[in-house]
């Protein structure tokens, strides 16, 4: 008894170590910034500033507006990409894994200075989409109304991949037991997908909505290159994220910075609360 316990403090206690270090201490030390109060002492003046700033709403619009667009097309793509490829029970299936993976390596920067040379019409072998929708300049393309197209774009070649990855993992943890007596009731594959494994990789698929809901709300990095590369277009305060750096390194107030990040914080934990209990994501799979 006392081994295994011995067993599981060291395989937990990494993870907890970084779980304090990376991310109780710095909410913590968020929340006692964002109460600071610019004459000493401690107050909410932080959250009224930000709140009240023009630009507060329509970052966030320009998040939600996003994750309309981008999580339904990400949740429907990967989840009907995995079931094909589980379903294909051969050398293509794997193949079309290893295919479907390969984007998610171009991680971050490298990921977004692809898709300038994809948005860039003249160069770009999307060409003649561009020249349909009559676009001849990279302005023209990421234009701000095309932004949670452009976003949806990037982050679904980026992530799919290895959401990909995973939902296969889910579906081959389902016992084949299921499956044949499915087959033997007279189950096709069709039928089987949407009764059997759609159900049991239910956790999974809502673990997925509640990391890419997480991640949305913390774009930064593509927004802020796109509108470098457009000539300030897109606005510098897009995102609730850039509002946020906007404050902490420009106009320098730190407790206005941290506010955000607290609201950020809050908003996330509170979908994700949502999508946790709606998913059933800490429950034992039941299929009836």
């Amino acid at each position: 008894m006392w081994a295994e316990v011995r067993a599981a403090v060291i395989l937990v206690a990494p993870f907890c170590f970084l779980l304090l270090v990376a991310g109780i201490i710095p909410m913590v030390y968020g929340i006692y910034i964002s109460l600071e109060e610019r004459g000493g002492g401690f107050g909410f003046s932080a959250y009224e500033r930000i709140i009240n700033d023009f630009r507060f709403v329509d970052t966030f619009v320009n998040v939600l507006t996003t994750l309309l667009v981008w999580i339904p097309i990400m949740m429907v793509g990967v989840v009907g990409l995995a079931l094909l490829v589980y379903n294909t029970r051969s050398r293509f299936g794997s193949s079309m894994r290893f295919i479907y993976f390969m984007p998610g390596a171009l991680a971050g920067i490298a990921n977004i200075v692809l898709w300038l040379f994809l948005l860039n019409p003249g160069a770009s072998p999307l060409d003649p989409l561009w020249e349909a929708l009559g676009y001849t300049t990279i302005n023209q393309v990421a234009h701000p109304s095309n932004m949670p197209w452009i976003l949806t774009g990037i982050l679904f070649l980026q992530g799919a991949g290895t959401w990909l990855v995973i939902m296969n993992g889910g579906l081959n943890g389902i016992n084949e037991e299921v499956m044949e007596a499915a087959t033997v009731d007279g189950a096709g594959k069709v039928a089987m997908a949407w009764r059997i494994q759609l159900p049991m990789i239910r956790p999974w698929v809502g673990y997925m909505a509640l990391l890419n809901v997480a991640y949305g709300f913390q774009l930064f990095i593509e927004v802020q290159v796109l509108g470098a590369v457009t000539a300030g277009q897109i606005s510098p305060q897009w995102s609730p994220n850039q509002l946020s750096y906007t404050y902490a390194f420009q106009v320098l107030d730190t407790p206005a910075a941290a506010a955000m990040a607290v609201i950020l914080l809050g908003i996330s934990l509170t979908i994700g609360l949502i999508v946790i209990e709606r998913s059933g994501l800490f429950k034992d799979a039941d299929v009836t």
